[in-house]
C-alpha cells in the first residue's frame, strides 16, 4: 500500500495535518512532505489552505473516491490470502443505527470476536440515514438499520423482527386508563427521535391506516437516542414509541409500562444492508456468523 495515499486519506478524513500526524504516529512536517509529493506527482493541488483550515479541492475529492476503492481491495486481499492458510484476518467496518448498536449488536460482536479473533471490527453508530450514507460513501462495508428507505443502490435483507410499543413511566395516569384510542393519541405529548431516524419512518407509516399524520401529534421533544428518550420519560408524563428490545430492563424493574393502543401494532424488521452487486468474503463471514444465532436463512 502506498503510504503517501494513506497519509492523504487520513488528512482528507480529519481535515487536519496535526490530527493526521497524531493518528499515523509521524511528524506534521512528514505529513506535509507526503502531501506535497502527491501534489507534485499528479501536478494538481489536493487541498485548499486558508490559514489553519484546509478543505479538499475537486481533485482531492476525486482522489478520496479512488483511495476508498483501493483500500477496500487491500482489505479483501488481506482477508482472502489469510483464508488460504485457514486464518481469518482483516478489518470489517460495520455501521449500525442507534437502537441496534445499543441493544442488539454488542453481544453478537462479542460472540463473533470469540470465534474470529483475527478480525478487527470497527463499529460506527448513527441513525439509519447516516448509516446508509456511510455505506454509499464506502466508509463501511456493511450496515444494520431500523428503517427501509428503499434506496435502489442498497440491498436490504431482513435480519431480526422487532416491535415498537407505546410506553410511559409507571406513575403516569395513563397506566390506569386501559386501552389508548385513536382520539387519545392526538392528545398525548410525545417524545420522538430526530429526522433521519428509521424509527420515525416506521411510526409514520404505521399511523397511516389510522389516518393520523405525524404533524397531528403533539411532540414535546425530539431526542437523538433511545437512552435519552427513556431518561426523559422517567421524569415526565410524556409517551414514546420504543423498540421492545430497548426496554427489557425497564419493564423488568417496573420503571416503564407498555400502553395498549386500539388497532395499532407496529412491527418491523431490522435490515442488513450492503451495496447492490457488491460483496466480499469478510462481510459474508460476518453475516453468516450473526444470523446463525437467530437461526435465520438469508
Amino acid at each position: 500500500m502506498d503510504f503517501r495515499l494513506k497519509v492523504f486519506f487520513t488528512v482528507a478524513t480529519r481535515l487536519s495535518f496535526t490530527k493526521a500526524a497524531t493518528e499515523l504516529f509521524i511528524t506534521q512536517p512528514a505529513v506535509s512532505k507526503h502531501i506535497q509529493e502527491l501534489e507534485e506527482e499528479y501536478k494538481v493541488k489536493l487541498f485548499d489552505r486558508n490559514g489553519s483550515k484546509i478543505s479538499l479541492t475537486h481533485a482531492g475529492e476525486q482522489l478520496v473516491k479512488h483511495a476508498k476503492n483501493i483500500f477496500e481491495i487491500y482489505r479483501e486481499i488481506d482477508f482472502e490470502m489469510s483464508s488460504l492458510i485457514k486464518e481469518q484476518h482483516g478489518m470489517l467496518r460495520l455501521g449500525a443505527s442507534t437502537t441496534i448498536s445499543q441493544y442488539i449488536i454488542p453481544p453478537l460482536l462479542a460472540r463473533f470476536h470469540q470465534e474470529m479473533q483475527g478480525v478487527k471490527v470497527i463499529l460506527r453508530n448513527g441513525n439509519t440515514e447516516q448509516i446508509e450514507n456511510a455505506l454509499l460513501n464506502k466508509e463501511i462495508e456493511i450496515g444494520i438499520v431500523e428503517g427501509q428507505s428503499k434506496n435502489k443502490a442498497i440491498k436490504y435483507t431482513p435480519f431480526l423482527k422487532d416491535e415498537l410499543v407505546l410506553v410511559c413511566n409507571r406513575a403516569n395516569p395513563l397506566v390506569d386508563k386501559g386501552e389508548i384510542t385513536k382520539e387519545d393519541l392526538v392528545q398525548l405529548r410525545f417524545l420522538m427521535r430526530e429526522q433521519g431516524s428509521g424509527t420515525l419512518e416506521v411510526i409514520e407509516h404505521a399511523l397511516k391506516p389510522l389516518k393520523i399524520k405525524m404533524a397531528e401529534l403533539i411532540v414535546e421533544m425530539q431526542l437523538g437516542s433511545t437512552e435519552s428518550i427513556k431518561s426523559y420519560l422517567m421524569n415526565s408524563n410524556c409517551v414514546a414509541f420504543i423498540s421492545i428490545h430497548a426496554i427489557e430492563k425497564e419493564l423488568k424493574n417496573n420503571e416503564l409500562v407498555i400502553l395498549d393502543v386500539d388497532n395499532l401494532i407496529i412491527e418491523r424488521y431490522f435490515y442488513i444492508i450492503g451495496l447492490q452487486g457488491k460483496t466480499n468474503a469478510l462481510s459474508d463471514l460476518f453475516i453468516k456468523n450473526i444470523t446463525k444465532h437467530y437461526n435465520l436463512k438469508l
